[in-house]
């Protein structure tokens, strides 16, 4: 209720221009425009992304020779061992990755490490693995990008990898200040962020990075690879990149098969979250389905949910939903009792400029959830950790003025490990340097803003009349909405509440007026603010 408006102006004229010229309203207008979308036919590509239009996959760096070492293997019939990790995005790229395989008639399988006795990423065990199933051929999917040990481990059994990521390469700053990358001895390495082709590329998940693999191995005219875009939608919404360019017509044309609800995987999993039958958007797949995905690398095996990805029986995709629907439930009754008992510890004590809090037993699979509801609450960085046996194993969340990537950088010497980037990271110290580490972190944090709800940027100043439903059937045209490409928001003035009152447990139903103008409206989730509605009337 206290947070700033910005409000994003551009000249009217050039708003009135856009509106003719793209056939849309003027308030639709500014909206493309704020997203940087300042002709009719860039407005044309980005309400229309056509799968036609993808870019060429071998354009990417590594991708000819991984499909010519692919090729061979299928030929051959090498076992070849498909690498996964343990998250949504990880697990849906091991489904394209494998299922494409198969269909080729590779003799391939799986390997998801599990989170705590593997730990996140591709390490000698995967090799293990490998070479004990008889795979001469490893494909990873969303890690491996900095797994030297690992890709010199394989070196050594005769098995060559191939390294399909979208994270960080690993850099060595040279003697010039510059940071050089330093990348596996792999058979070949993918990764559009080592190939400098942009943002369309760059920003793909790893689940967007597979799925460009097998554009390449199969071709993009290939029907089969149609199905494998409902897949690689899952692990782009669930890795929060941008839902622009390439990832928007990955995302748009993956919706539409998912609401098709042809696959098994995706019947199962809308129904036992409660959501069959509805239109799926990209947000409701985020709340509905993913977390459900997640729920088995939080709490248990990730294996399983390859299965149900990639299964042609009902009923087994059926029992695997089920189970991981108990999963989920599982993990948000943990993760609420962690988070009683860590905004329990701050009571009395006042708020922190950084937030560090620590419980034994507190489960490692759901403590950056808690991270990031607390740092969401109270607008300020948090690191919860988990104590064991003298570690602490920690999540870190942070705010978008702080960096704490580059604050964990500077607390180096306190630590075992940390890895991830701005907003969020992973961190490992011995827990006798627990003190000292928040000392610092919270003096790092006493030099930035934080504390201070974020500001709102609002799309139009519009009024009640200019809001109808030709206006959402234009918002509507704006899916997917996500990362890059914002759900919009619209400001009005000079309005008169009327008659507010509650409905539910904690919504606020209410007309709104604007001279002889009134719409019905609610405010979900806004009951407690009833009482102040009438501060609010102008």
């Amino acid at each position: 209720m206290n947070r700033r408006w910005l409000l994003n102006k551009t000249n009217s004229e050039f708003i009135q221009h856009i509106a003719r010229t793209a056939s849309v309203s003027p308030v639709f207008a500014r909206v493309l425009v704020n997203r940087g979308l300042k002709s009719a036919d860039r407005i044309t590509e980005f309400l229309n992304p056509d799968i036609t239009r993808l870019s060429d996959p071998f354009g990417i760096d590594g991708v000819s020779g991984a499909v010519k070492r692919i090729k061979a293997a299928l030929k051959a019939n090498e076992r070849i061992l498909v690498h996964g990790d343990y998250d949504a995005d990880g697990i849906s790229a091991t489904a394209i990755v494998y299922q494409s395989l198969k269909r080729l008639g590779s003799d391939c399988l799986y390997f998801i490490p599990e989170r705590f006795s593997h730990g996140y990423g591709f390490h000698p065990h995967g090799v293990l693995k490998a070479r004990d199933s008889g795979a001469s051929l490893i494909i990873t999917v969303d890690c491996g990008i900095t797994s030297f040990d690992a890709v010199a481990a394989a070196k050594k059994e005769g098995i060559d990898v191939i390294i399909t990521d979208h994270h960080e390469p690993a850099k060595v700053v040279s003697h010039n200040g510059t940071g050089e990358v330093q990348l596996p001895d792999a058979y070949a390495v993918i990764n559009p962020k080592i190939s400098n082709l942009g943002t369309a590329l760059e920003n793909l998940s790893g689940a967007g990075v597979a799925l460009k693999l097998m554009q390449a191995l199969c071709g993009s005219d290939d029907p089969d690879m149609q199905p494998l875009f409902d897949l690689a939608t899952l692990g782009t919404i669930a890795d929060v990149v941008p839902l622009t360019e390439e990832n928007r017509m990955i995302v748009r044309n993956g919706l539409s098969l998912i609401n098709k609800g042809n696959r098994p995987w995706m019947k199962a999993l809308m129904k036992v979250a409660g959501v069959e039958g509805r239109d799926i958007k990209a947000q409701r797949l985020a709340y509905s389905v993913i977390p459900r995905i997640n729920a088995a690398g939080r709490l248990a095996s990730s294996s399983e949910v390859v299965k149900l990805l990639t299964t042609d029986s009902e009923d087994e995709a059926w029992e695997l939903a089920v189970w991981l629907d108990r999963l989920n439930a599982e993990r948000q009754r943990i993760e609420e009792g962690i988070l009683q008992e860590a905004i329990k510890k701050l009571d009395g004590k006042g708020v922190p400029s950084a937030i560090v809090l620590s419980g034994r037993g507190w489960h490692e699979g759901v403590i950056g959830i808690v991270a990031s509801r607390i740092a969401e609450k109270f607008s300020r960085p948090t690191v919860i950790f988990s104590l064991e046996g003298g570690i602490a194993k920690g999540s870190a969340r942070s705010v978008p003025a702080f960096d704490i990537c580059k604050a964990l950088s500077s607390c180096d010497d306190l630590l075992i490990s940390y890895g991830g980037h701005k907003q969020a990271a992973g961190v490992k110290l011995n827990e006798p340097n627990l003190l000292e580490f928040a000392h610092r972190l919270r003096c790092l944090c006493d030099s930035v803003e934080t504390g201070k709800p974020a500001d709102i940027t609002i799309d139009a100043d519009v009024s009640l009349t200019e809001v109808n439903f030709g206006l959402i059937r234009e918002l509507n045209m704006l899916e997917p909405i996500g990362l890059g490409n914002p759900e919009p928001l619209f400001g009005g003035r000079m309005l008169d509440v009327l008659s507010p009152r509650i409905v539910g447990s904690r919504h606020v139903k209410m007309k709104l007026c604007q001279r002889s103008h009134c719409v019905d409206t609610i405010g979900f989730d806004m009951g407690g603010f009833i009482d102040k509605l009438d501060l609010y009337e102008t």
